[in-house]
């Protein structure tokens, strides 16, 4: 069996798909591990530490996919869709290809590579479930997103987060609101409040209030009928534009009293929900900051624009992308347990690959294979027909 760990080729990408200490469990079981030369050095990751961790160091990208049974990459098709296709170009027959593709907006990519008869795991897809638990990319990099947005609010903003009562007059501390409490929202809570601010917290979903309660933020609450707001897997489920406008409503007094607000709604494979209109930004105060961590699905302001910072009616608003690459070192090491432990479930104990399409797991991550897309509701997004396959387990 050999790994193949190519260097990530999309802009501004700095995370490698596995730490030299997750390169060790593998070589550690007789796993070859092929490397390509500077591929962990963004991320702080020396290639000595990889050579060390018992990989094989090459500068020749063409050679590491050539040569390796099992890709890994960070943002791979799909995922990537700016420079991908030189990658495409050299998959192989009955290769593996793991990394994030963003299957549910970019079902195209799994088609791609279904062609060319590879078999496509979809990190995104894996499952909301205990045992999946270490495999979970979504989380890790959330918990970083969320992290960091309120490090990128505080730098932004023209006041400090906690009290302060000094000689020259007490300064009060921020009010931070944070929309939308996934695993980003709940990290962003707890930084915000170890810095001293005052945090408040909203989501759509009723279950949310006690973890915003967990984290010692105060949850906002709406008159809003939310019964039918949570979706599979504890996501929020998409709105319709009533419930959206009424939200919005209540919203606008509440948003105008922040000093900065961190908003993370993201709905899978769809545009981010609006959830602070140019309305409520000019309701705002002056100087205060919107940090839009949804700003690569469109959004969660009327005025954010990815990539860019944005100063309208006296309120600076950030659109970041790809804010876990900004944590590159703890980034990396988070998804290279990640798909350690997918690699534990689908290599046996001789170090051949098995998917067992009876497992869960397999079977919901699985986004090509055989020459076919598997995915159900990925086929749907390709307008393809039902596939009748009956669950089996297969080698590479």
């Amino acid at each position: 069996m050999i790994i193949g760990i190519p260097s990530e080729i999309k802009t501004g990408e700095k995370r490698v798909a596995m730490s030299p200490a997750n390169v060790q469990s593998l070589t550690d079981k007789s796993i070859k591990v092929l490397f390509q030369a500077n591929a962990g050095s963004a991320a702080g990751y020396p290639d000595a530490e990889y050579t060390a961790a018992g990989a094989t160091i090459t500068a020749d990208r063409a050679e590491i996919f050539a040569s390796s049974d099992i890709i890994l990459q960070v943002q791979s098709f799909g995922s990537n869709n700016e420079n991908s296709d030189d990658d495409l170009a050299l998959v192989r027959k009955g290769q593996l290809i793991i990394g994030m593709m963003d299957p549910l907006a970019s079902p195209q990519a799994a088609q791609a590579v279904a062609d060319k008869g590879a078999t496509a795991i979809a990190l995104e897809l894996v499952p909301r479930i205990s045992r999946a638990q270490t495999m979970d990319v979504l989380s890790s990099m959330a918990t970083l997103a969320g992290y960091k947005a309120v490090l990128m609010g505080a730098s932004a903003a023209p006041r400090i987060f906690p009290m302060l009562m000094t000689a020259a007059g007490t300064l009060q501390p921020a009010r931070v609101l944070i929309m939308g409490v996934g695993v980003a929202g709940l990290q962003a809570c707890a930084t915000a409040k170890r810095l001293g601010a005052v945090v408040e917290a909203y989501d759509v979903r009723p279950a949310a209030r006690e973890q915003i309660l967990s984290v010692g933020a105060k949850p906002i609450e709406l008159d809003l009928d939310t019964g039918e707001s949570e979706g599979a897997g504890g996501y929020a489920k998409e709105q319709g534009e009533d419930f959206l406008r009424r939200q919005r409503e209540l919203m606008t007094e509440v948003v105008a009293q922040q000093d900065i607000i961190i908003t993370t709604a993201a709905i899978p494979g769809a545009k981010s929900p609006i959830l602070v209109t140019e309305d409520m930004v000019k309701a705002m105060k002056p100087g205060a900051v919107i940090v839009d961590l949804a700003a690569e699905r469109g959004g969660n302001c009327d005025l954010t624009e990815q990539g860019k910072t944005v100063v309208a009616h006296g309120v600076t608003i950030l659109g970041p992308e790809n804010v876990p690459s900004e944590l590159a070192y703890h980034a990396s090491q988070m998804l290279g347990k990640n798909m350690q432990t997918l690699l534990e479930l689908i290599i046996d104990e001789d170090g051949a690959l098995n998917l067992d399409f009876n497992d869960e797991i397999v079977a919901g991550t699985v986004v090509a294979h055989g020459g076919e897309v598997p995915h159900p509701h990925m086929r749907k997004l390709l307008n393809l027909p039902e596939l009748n396959l009956e669950p089996k387990t297969e080698g590479a």
